[in-house]
């Protein structure tokens, strides 16, 4: 993937929310993959609510812990249960983690849809909104390079 088809992707993500008639009240971004997309649909649907949920599964390329783990903060669910929630994430692999942060706001919220760019069919998950299906691995722009600590090129801190 590439960072237009991030942008290109979003939007297509958008329009179809939009187009299918749902009106969500919150963006909810699973950390990390999801912050780029959801922050991106937050802004083509006009919606200013937005929360994170850190969700820890993958360990590596295609390595996986045995079951996701949200860590914390986690966020407060509290007064919404009338509310209308779009969890946006990168990409539905294995479907877990999307389904941990399903039941996570299951009973707390009155609805709950899913777009993501890339789902697998494997997914447990079967999410509304989705740019791309794919079996393969999927290579983003913002994972695809080694952290900077780990590349040599790491800024010299100023004195």
């Amino acid at each position: 993937m590439t960072w237009d088809e991030l942008g290109s992707g979003a939007r297509e993500l958008a329009e179809a929310v939009w187009d299918d008639g749902y009106r969500p009240d919150m963006v909810l971004a699973i950390a990390r993959g999801g912050l780029l997309v959801a922050g991106a649909l937050s802004y083509a649907l006009d919606v200013k609510n937005t929360y994170t949920m850190n969700v820890e599964f993958y360990t590596g390329v295609d390595e996986r812990l045995p079951v996701p783990m949200i860590l914390p903060p986690v966020p407060d669910l509290i007064d919404l249960d009338e509310a209308r929630i779009l969890i946006a994430d990168d990409v539905a692999d294995t479907g877990e983690t999307l389904a941990t942060v399903h039941e996570f706001c299951a009973g707390k919220v009155a609805e709950v849809r899913s777009a993501v760019l890339y789902e697998k069919p494997r997914s447990a998950v079967k999410c509304e909104y989705v740019w791309r299906r794919t079996s393969r691995w999927i290579d983003f722009p913002w994972s695809v390079e080694a952290p900077v600590s780990e590349s040599g090129s790491a800024p010299t801190p100023a004195l």
